[in-house]
């Protein structure tokens, strides 16, 4: 399935995108007002990852109150559309599906989608994101969106006063615990071990701050609400094996993301994390000509004003590369 026109598979593309979200909609956006014609390859659910759709991660949020421009706030998927019709508006072509084979040994590049769309493009930008672990237990996807979150400094506002879990024991959820411990009523972090498995300092911050209190050796069972939100969650001691319903508005789970970069495995340098590695102060990655944006390379920011700047970048890089390279 296609938007905003076709692709002739005779022709070589300037630039072709894969992924969408804010990162590949706004390098969509600044190579088409380039005139470098760009191609989307938005994404779309897989059989390892049935729960993911076009325009990444604010497609599964609710409101956003943190994105320049919408005081008002704005859900995710109509910002999302937002960015779609915009990089449309400028003559990019979309396809709302996956990009299943890369052959950048050699220029022009080669690419080729799950319905047999075959691309050849002399340069790519990569903005296919991270996908947040979750828990897995009985009520979490439920309450997502309603209680249930990956992300303290994208949903936190909402919980004002509240009470809140955290789950997880690394530096991301002693982020998350301390960030959340200024807005809500008090943050209750579960964690499967007796020990942090956080740097010290993080570990001193969240330790030392009295509106953060720990259930140690302990897992979230199951997500409970009313039907309308989430209202606690049973917590199990994994020693005693005795569980007890913990009351709280929000559970934020913060055990990690997976980069989306299986396709890449063996061609793109990543960090230990799995996350792309380019070259600092740019989205050049380790093969000329291809450039990463968003999440799949931003393992520490990452929201969608963030994504939405390295998508800016990507497509200037790719614009003076092409320069450069006399096309």
């Amino acid at each position: 399935m296609s938007a905003g026109g076709d692709v002739s598979q005779d022709k070589i593309q300037k630039v072709t995108i894969i992924g969408s979200g804010p990162a590949g909609y706004t390098a969509a956006i600044y190579a088409a007002r380039a005139n470098l014609e760009p191609v989307v390859f938005a994404g779309g659910p897989t059989l390892e990852h049935p729960q993911r759709v076009p325009g990444g991660q604010l497609m599964v949020t609710t409101d956003v109150e943190n994105y320049p421009g919408f005081p008002e706030a704005i859900t995710g998927p109509e910002l999302m559309e937002r960015f779609q019709k915009q990089a449309e508006r400028f003559g990019t072509v979309i396809h709302m599906e996956n990009v299943t084979k890369v052959d950048f040994s050699k220029r022009p590049f080669l690419l080729e989608s799950e319905s047999g769309i075959q691309v050849r493009s002399e340069t790519v930008i990569v903005s296919t994101g991270a996908t947040a672990k979750w828990l897995g237990v009985k009520g979490e996807d439920t309450y997502k969106n309603r209680g249930v979150s990956a992300c303290a400094t994208c949903d936190g506002a909402f919980f004002k006063k509240q009470d809140v879990l955290v789950v997880g024991g690394g530096d991301t959820a002693m982020e998350e615990a301390t960030y959340l411990a200024k807005i809500v009523n008090h943050v209750t972090l579960v964690h499967r071990r007796d020990s942090l498995r956080a740097s010290k300092v993080m570990q001193e911050r969240a330790l030392n701050n009295p509106k953060i209190s720990f259930l140690w050796n302990s897992a979230v069972e199951e997500v409970v609400g009313d039907g309308k939100g989430m209202t606690g969650a049973v917590v199990r001691n994994l020693k005693t094996g005795d569980s007890q319903l913990v009351n709280a508005h929000g559970l934020f789970v913060a055990i990690g993301h997976t980069p989306n970069t299986e396709l890449f495995q063996g061609i793109l340098e990543t960090h230990q994390g799995g996350y792309l590695k380019t070259i600092p102060g740019t989205t050049r990655t380790n093969i000329e000509g291809v450039f990463a944006c968003g999440d799949v390379q931003d393992s520490y920011y990452r929201q969608a004003i963030t994504a939405a700047g390295t998508g800016c970048m990507a497509a200037i890089d790719a614009e003076r590369w092409l320069i450069e390279h006399g096309e």
